[in-house]
């Protein structure tokens, strides 16, 4: 019996897996047409399948403020994956290491309160947000009735 080359089995490997993908989808495919309903009408032709009709158009305007949110959650979603790369090497970092992270954070967390401080993270404009009873000139600060 002759040895089996690298290539071969490399390759067999690949015929087995290519036939189990194509029989696993071929099986799910084919049980889902045998076990599938068989009802057909308005709400099953719709997009998506609950059963409500839809009405109106797909086509909203969202407002920027959705799109704001995503930057800065994206901005600090990859910052803080850079923490977590400082803070499995920490130890290999040393002090140098942590400096430079402590610098990072304090860059994040000043730009977290400019973010703040500027309104960035506010739904609502500010005359329709509700009013603090701090504020002297809101409604909660003033008493229902005339003090005595």
């Amino acid at each position: 019996m002759a040895p089996i080359s690298a290539w071969s089995a490399n390759t067999w490997s690949l015929i087995v897996y290519t036939v189990a993908v194509i029989g696993i989808v071929g099986l799910m495919l084919g049980l889902s047409w045998i076990l599938g309903g068989r009802d057909w009408g308005r709400a099953k032709d719709e997009q998506f399948e609950s059963g409500v009709l839809g009405q109106g158009t797909a086509r909203l305007r969202f407002s920027a403020k959705f799109y704001l949110v995503a930057m800065f959650f994206v901005i600090f979603d990859v910052e803080a994956l850079f923490l977590y790369a400082w803070a499995v090497s920490v130890r290999e970092a040393g002090w140098a290491g942590f400096i430079e992270a402590s610098i990072f954070i304090f860059i994040l967390a000043a730009s977290l309160v400019y973010l703040w401080k500027i309104g960035a993270l506010e739904w609502a404009p500010a005359s329709r947000r509700p009013s603090s009873p701090s504020e002297p000139d809101s409604p909660a600060a003033k008493p229902d009735r005339p003090a005595r």
